[in-house]
């Protein structure tokens, strides 16, 4: 018995499967302003080559390191789905990344998007991009190439994924890798902007889940919908903290991201250390007091999950904190002294860790 494969009426194509070339072309057409408006020094290419070029200034450097970091947006994207709003989210992943490689002391050169989507909209994908491109500036960096996957079938029409990559470049003598910490140094911590874009999970579930509060939900308490907070854009620290590593020696940072302050700040300290952070010594945004209540969430869950307010650590020494935070206040970034580094109780063998002086002062809700 012999089988056939019937023809089709008319012959297959790209576009029958799901993918739109055209599409995708007129999406790089709408987001190539954005992309010009990133451009710096040492770029070489055009948006649309195989691959960005970007020229080093050897002059600049005795011995250039290249710095380089990679991340997503995790499900904040749900968030944006749901409210349909697509400008800002791309400033979330450029923060993730250039964050990341601003902490060992690396001014970002440039970065590269992925975005993936189930059915390409070139509006939306413009608008995503013009998000990257905004967080580039902001960033100093320029936004060099990308990729734009339409993948029908793998993903639902309407949703989309996205990750960037970041590169940066640090003089090796002055890589900042937390080995010159000692006991006594101070932490100076800058303010997040809220969520950012960690702990994402749990706050959908408190929030839109267990609380049953939509994303178009006004709270006073917040002074908006509870999906514009969700929506409130990662902070990029970039420019102020290059700024201070020109005035001040700076030790060591910490980006707050997934693991809060409790994982993130002993991975820049030696083994051995401790940092002791005094709660209380900066203001908690409303959103997480709203959900540790509703959720009535662990206070050390908390601190592991979510940045509770603080973004970015600095370590300085103590004859150099004053001057490190009234330079930060004249660039106008507000800054906290939140603690101290002390020795491990157990000695030099012990891993770096978190210890609190106390519990922090979760604001509670008028009538409550």
């Amino acid at each position: 018995m012999s089988t056939t494969t019937p023809s089709p009426a008319e012959g297959l194509s790209y576009a029958a499967a799901g993918v739109d070339i055209a599409a995708g072309n007129r999406a790089v057409d709408l987001f190539k302003s954005h992309v010009k408006s990133t451009l710096r020094p040492g770029v070489l290419t055009d948006i649309g080559g195989f691959g960005g070029l970007f020229a080093l200034d050897r002059d600049k450097y005795e011995q250039p390191v290249l710095v380089s970091g990679t991340d997503g947006v995790g499900t904040k994207l749900r968030v944006a789905m749901l409210m349909d709003k697509h400008d800002t989210i791309g400033i979330d992943c450029v923060a993730m990344c250039v964050n990341d490689i601003l902490v060992q002391g690396a001014e970002p050169l440039f970065f590269l998007d992925y975005v993936a989507v189930g059915k390409l909209s070139p509006e939306k994908v413009a608008t995503i991009v013009g998000g990257v491109a905004d967080g580039c500036r902001q960033a100093g960096c320029a936004l060099i190439g990308g990729e734009t996957a339409e993948m029908p079938g793998f993903y639902a029409e309407e949703d989309y994924d996205m990750a960037g990559f970041a590169v940066g470049i640090v003089d090796r003598k002055k890589i900042i890798d937390g080995s010159t910490i000692i006991p006594g140094d101070v932490l100076i911590g800058l303010p997040s902007a809220g969520l950012h874009s960690n702990g994402y999970s749990l706050a959908r579930k408190i929030l839109l889940e267990h609380a049953g509060y939509s994303i178009d939900t006004h709270l006073d308490e917040l002074g908006h919908t509870v999906g514009e907070e969700m929506l409130v854009p990662t902070r990029i620290y970039v420019k102020p903290l290059l700024k201070l590593m020109e005035k001040i020696n700076v030790k060591g940072m910490a980006h707050i991201t997934g693991g809060g302050i409790t994982e993130n700040v002993p991975r820049v300290l030696p083994k051995g250390f401790q940092a002791q952070i005094e709660p209380g010594s900066w203001p908690i945004p409303p959103v997480f007091s709203l959900m540790q209540r509703l959720g009535a969430v662990a206070e050390d869950e908390m601190l592991r999950t979510f940045n509770c307010g603080i973004g970015m650590v600095v370590v300085v020494a103590p004859e150099d904190a004053e001057a490190a935070m009234a330079y930060l206040t004249e660039m106008g970034e507000a800054n906290y002294r939140i603690g101290q580094i002390i020795v491990h109780g157990e000695g030099c063998a012990m891993p770096a860790s978190v210890t609190y002086t106390g519990a922090l002062p979760w604001t509670k809700a008028e009538g409550t």
